[in-house]
């Protein structure tokens, strides 16, 4: 689990930000950034470099290494800050509440600010670097990825669906992005898994969230990852959320994707609520129907 940084951040001098840019522009180009490459990366004396680099890694914000050559790498607690510092020059939240939701590819905090919003910090490639890195659209044609470019694309990812579907689909509000962090809307609702829907309500809310992933493709994108683990259900209706494996349908792979969405849907309704949803429901036609803009209800779909 990664630390909150946000209480660190007042004790935090300029100067400490500058070493961690640094280490963050050396990132680019080697997993592990050489100490005698920091004052220029950083535009710091060396003595400067030394002193910082004690404070920081007292915080936990770097790391060192000393096998080769002494090199120093961000952690994601360093990588935060970073992202948080930018948030805060441009006003965009006041603080970090907390905790929504925290897992291995991303972390949730409430986030202070005038209206209610969420602050995620994306987390992939750091614990399950090579997994994440093969499975991946956004870093399957390079040789040299980090995990700190594999959570900052996937933010960017995110960030971009969201935009692009908002309000048209329900999905949170976009409000800012910066590195690896995306600050949204925070939205009402429990997770679908968690849910505890009346019999009779299952199929019209499978129908809700399949209308819209239609509408998703429609505006030209595929989810590539929906299940019951996101999507929010509450009074007001439904948001789909967590979209940075999302596809443009003219990806090559976009109705395969969109087929085990589907399938994804499909079988967890059929199997939560067996007497309601079709057990053997067409998978392949209502991906089609969803594809086509024909799609009405699941049990047009149902077996004969």
């Amino acid at each position: 689990m990664v630390r909150n940084v946000a209480g660190d951040m007042a004790e935090l001098d300029p100067e400490d930000f500058y070493l961690l840019s640094g280490v963050e522009q050396g990132m680019r180009f080697s997993e592990w950034v050489r100490r005698d490459k920091l004052p220029e990366y950083a535009d710091l004396t060396r003595e400067e470099v030394d002193y910082r680099i004690d404070r920081c890694l007292d915080r936990e914000l770097i790391e060192r290494k000393t096998i080769q050559y002494e090199g120093y790498q961000l952690t994601f607690e360093g990588y935060d800050a970073l992202a948080l510092r930018t948030f805060a020059e441009r006003e965009t939240i006041d603080g970090v509440g907390s905790p929504l939701g925290l897992g291995k590819e991303g972390d949730v905090y409430e986030a202070q600010s005038f209206r209610p919003l969420a602050l995620k910090y994306h987390r992939e490639g750091y614990t399950n670097f090579r997994e994440v890195n093969r499975e991946r659209e956004y870093t399957a044609d390079r040789d040299h990825v980090s995990w700190l470019y594999t959570a900052r694309k996937a933010a960017e990812r995110e960030y971009e669906a969201m935009e692009e579907l908002y309000p048209d689909v329900s999905v949170p509000r976009p409000v800012d992005h910066n590195r690896h962090a995306i600050v949204m809307e925070k939205f009402a609702g429990v997770e679908l898994s968690r849910a505890k829907l009346d019999p009779e309500q299952a199929v019209g809310v499978l129908d809700l969230i399949l209308r819209e992933l239609a509408t998703a493709y429609e505006l030209g994108w595929v989810h590539a990852d929906a299940s019951e683990h996101n999507v929010a259900v509450a009074e007001s209706g439904i948001t789909i959320f967590d979209w940075p494996q999302a596809v443009s349908v003219d990806h090559e792979n976009a109705r395969e994707f969109l087929e085990r969405d589907v399938e994804n849907l499909l079988r967890y309704f059929a199997r939560k609520y067996p007497h309601e949803v079709p057990r053997d429901a067409d998978t392949d036609g209502v991906a089609a129907a969803i594809a086509d803009g024909s799609f009405e209800s699941v049990r047009a779909f149902g077996a004969e």
